[in-house]
């Protein structure tokens, strides 16, 4: 006779999470008859009274895998704490049903339905100027969710595929709208009754009206196309009333949390991070290779529901409104038309290209908002034009504000705004097309326009610093190297000193406070956008760190020093690491400027210099010959050129995607992947450490090494690196990208495999999988190395009012010999 089975393994898989083992019902369920029989007819109702045995809140809460898998039969008795019909289902205490629930079906399929209404429903925000040499604007129509890979030829095909008539198309690559003009009304009418609702791929076609909307500029008419998704039984038509109806407002596309309290958003983005941590067990239990045991990590994951490690909880800001430091206001022009500084309605790719005033965002300061709307009333007077995302033509493209605090001992604790003391102004332009004369001229004008306005208002703002950032290129996003030209700040009584080619490193840099460090930011430097919090964040990775004086510290992904300054005074030395030349010079003035002196910056990628930096500064330690071998090193450098051709594409997507930073999608533009490369003999190990000093290489009993990379993550080869050192046994890993975080989780911290494999290189399947999968098969490739371990995790909200937040994970290996 069987044993009945016990009712954990009768736990569904997706149960696994919510269901604890400790909380047993009864401990007599082993002597309940083994002998299946079938579950009485009479269930109880939901008036009923539910038995004394039911404590547990989870009582009914979940279907029984016996009664889905038999229909009804099983052997845990009338004791079972699961439920074996629908009507006996209860809700959980989240209010959530069991997603194998015919219940929680219908909920999923109605939310479904109801989210593809609603985008329906949506206005289509194209507000850029097109030309319509074609002639009556009442015969084109925009085509909504064509395949972002098309472009004007592919649309051309499909409309004679179709056997539709028409006198134009247009479509840019990227987007997910196209233009047809018809030559008349009966071939419109045609056309849009053959089109309306066609399939492509997973997706139906939708047929936008374009609604021109002209406007007064300088004594002539210009189209601004809005089109509009046609509802049925709607008359089509160039009517203003209700045009706008439906459409987010810019405070909702900016801060999606901000009808929320913050208790609750910070709710929100706890549920958000345990979702993804528990990711990251799944796809590292796949990951591990077949015959290699399990970390205990992941075989002690249930007892956490499901997580690799405890998280701690979110570090609030102290500073929930106007807290951003920097914000990247885009040109462009408003739903009525006018020329607008602020942000974006929406995706570019999605034909969204409207741009409404900030004035309603909460995390925008008010300075950053005065400056916009100053820079917006010289526009709607400027003799150049606005960028154009459609053509990729204009001059005027984006104005970003910084913001640098006074000392902590000129704060003012009861008015935030008082504490800002400098501010730096870049305006991003496209010269290419315009004379240097009327350039010049609207520079001077610029200049004057700002300080005036500055000066005029109350209180008056201040600035400290005017700099022209040009930038040739499709995306926002420019280049570290794009060249900077910064214009002479004079009152507007006294004539302006010539405009200077370049801009000057003294006078392009405002200053900026982490607790008692200051900090020189020049025009491209990364630094933190929310200061107060980032205090916290970079307390909190010293404290997991557990740093001291015989501690080597590396700062991998370094940007201008922040992390590896502020923690110097305890540790005995910092190793700061970073391929962006320029960051690593502003680095190296911040460290003189606070008098550290066992700081060092190298200019380099980590794969390339970490290894000979361990050996100047670790010869007396013992090896790990578990762990240590020439072979390993060797194979660091090895990449599959597929692996190579996914990152690249991984970062040009993120430069297509980030011309409109405030949630901090783009905070590490310092250190993108794509930049020069920088040898260590090519570029000069800038150090604030004299050369009498080093004489003689300083051994340090433990290395710790703390990561700061941008939103794409470590490159596989960083990763190999670090796993491949034994002597790292510590590794703290910021992260303001979890999906990232994950990913890079996975590859250092599965078991290596017993003999490494090699990926396909001609294995196109590598572009289309996500972050995590990649990982998976990345591990695959792992050199022989000692993997490491999730120890706990914490967030620190460092952007309130959006889901975004920085998540910090401490990883450890087991001590060197054990």
């Amino acid at each position: 006779m069987m044993a009945a089975p016990s009712s954990s393994a009768t736990t569904p898989a997706d149960e696994t999470e919510t269901v604890n083992p400790d909380t047993e019902l009864s401990e007599g369920n082993a002597d309940v008859a083994t002998l299946k029989r079938k579950r009485e007819e009479d269930t109880p109702s939901d008036d009923a009274p539910v038995p004394a045995s039911s404590v547990n809140p989870l009582w009914k809460t979940s279907l029984c895998s016996f009664f889905r898998r038999t229909n009804g039969l099983c052997s845990h008795g009338s004791e079972c704490k699961f439920a074996h019909g629908e009507e006996e289902l209860r809700p959980r205490p989240d209010n959530t049903w069991d997603p194998t629930s015919e219940r929680a079906k219908r909920e999923k399929a109605d939310n479904e339905d109801r989210e593809r209404e609603k985008e329906d429903k949506g206005v289509l925000m194209m507000t850029e100027m097109v030309d319509e040499e074609e002639g009556d604007a009442g015969l084109s129509k925009c085509l909504v969710h064509l395949p972002q890979k098309w472009g004007s030829d592919q649309l051309r095909n499909f409309l004679n595929d179709q056997g539709t008539v028409y006198k134009s198309a247009k479509k840019k690559k990227g987007m997910m709208v196209g233009f047809v003009t018809f030559g008349d009304r009966e071939q419109l009418e045609t056309g849009v009754k053959g089109l309306d609702g066609k399939s492509i791929g997973n997706k139906n076609i939708k047929i936008a009206d374009v609604i021109p909307r002209p406007f007064e500029k300088k004594g002539r008419q210009e189209n601004i196309v809005l089109p509009k998704v046609q509802q049925d039984g709607e008359q089509s038509g160039d009517e203003d009333k209700g045009s706008n109806a439906g459409i987010r407002s810019v405070r909702d596309v900016v801060t999606p949390l901000a009808h929320l309290s913050y208790a609750e958003q910070l709710e929100e983005k706890k549920k958000s991070l345990l979702h993804m941590l528990k990711k990251l067990t799944r796809s590292a239990r796949k990951a591990c290779p077949s015959g290699v045991v399990l970390p205990d990590w992941i075989l002690k994951s249930r007892e956490r529901g499901g997580l690799p490690c405890n998280l701690e909880g979110i570090l609030e800001s102290p500073l929930i409104d106007g807290y951003r430091n920097k914000c990247e206001f885009s040109v462009g022009y408003s739903l009525n038309g006018q020329p607008t500084v602020g942000f974006m309605l929406g995706n570019y790719r999605e034909g969204v290209t409207a741009v409404e005033e900030p004035n309603n965002c909460p995390n925008v300061s008010t300075i950053a908002s005065k400056y916009a709307a100053l820079f917006q009333r010289f526009l709607q007077c400027s003799e150049l034009p606005l960028w154009n995302r459609f053509n990729n033509t204009g001059f005027w493209r984006q104005l970003t504000v910084r913001e640098g605090r006074r000392s902590a001992e000129m704060a003012d604790s009861h008015h935030t705004e008082n504490n800002i003391g400098e501010v730096m102004l870049i305006i991003q332009v496209c010269s290419a097309g315009h004379e240097d004369s009327v350039v010049n001229g609207e520079f001077e004008r610029l200049a004057k326009a700002l300080v005036t306005g500055a000066a005029e208002s109350s209180p008056c703002l201040p600035l400290t610093c005017l700099v022209v950032q040009d930038h040739q290129g499709i995306s926002n996003v420019a280049p570290a190297d794009a060249p900077l030209r910064s214009l002479p700040i004079t009152l507007s009584n006294n004539p302006p000193p010539p405009l200077e080619a370049s801009a000057n490193d003294d006078k392009t840099r405002i200053h900026d406070y982490i607790g008692n460090h200051k900090f020189s930011i020049s025009p491209t430097a990364f630094f933190q956008v929310n200061t107060l919090a980032a205090e916290k964040l970079y307390s909190l990775a010293g404290d997991w760190a557990d740093l001291d004086s015989d501690t080597l510290l590396f700062d991998v992904c370094c940007g201008t020093g922040t992390i590896g300054i502020t923690l110097a005074h305890r540790v005995g030395m910092v190793i700061g690491i970073e391929m962006n030349a320029s960051a690593v010079l502003d680095a190296q003035r911040n460290a003189e400027i606070n008098g550290i002196a066992n700081c060092k910056f190298v200019c380099g990628k980590a794969e390339d210099v970490m290894g000979s930096l361990l050996k100047d500064y670790l010869q007396s330690l013992p090896q790990n010959t578990a762990f240590v071998s020439t072979k390993c090193e060797e194979e660091v450098d090895n990449i599959d050129s597929c692996e190579k051709e996914k990152t690249g594409i991984d970062e040009k997507q993120d430069t297509e995607n980030g011309s409109n930073n405030l949630a901090g999608e783009s905070q590490h533009k310092s250190s993108l992947p794509e930049i020069e490369d920088h040898k260590m003999e090519d570029q000069p190990q800038n150090t604030c450490i004299s050369n009498k000093e080093r004489t003689s290489p300083l051994q340090f009993k433990k290395v710790v090494a703390i990561v700061d990379p941008p939103r794409a993550g470590l490159h596989p080869t960083v990763i190999k690196t670090l796993r491949a050192h034994s002597h790292l046994r510590k590794l703290v890993y910021i992260s303001c990208n979890p999906e990232s975080l994950v990913a890079n989780a996975i590859e250092l911290c599965s078991p290596s495999p017993e003999n490494g494999e090699k990926g396909k290189k001609d294995n196109r399947g590598w572009r289309n999988m996500s972050s995590a999968g990649l990982a998976r098969h990345r591990v695959k490739s792992m050199p022989k190395s000692e993997p490491f371990r999730p120890v706990k995790a914490m967030a620190v909200d460092l952007f309130p009012h959006t889901p975004h937040c920085e998540l910090v994970m401490l990883l450890e290996r087991h001590h060197l010999g054990t």
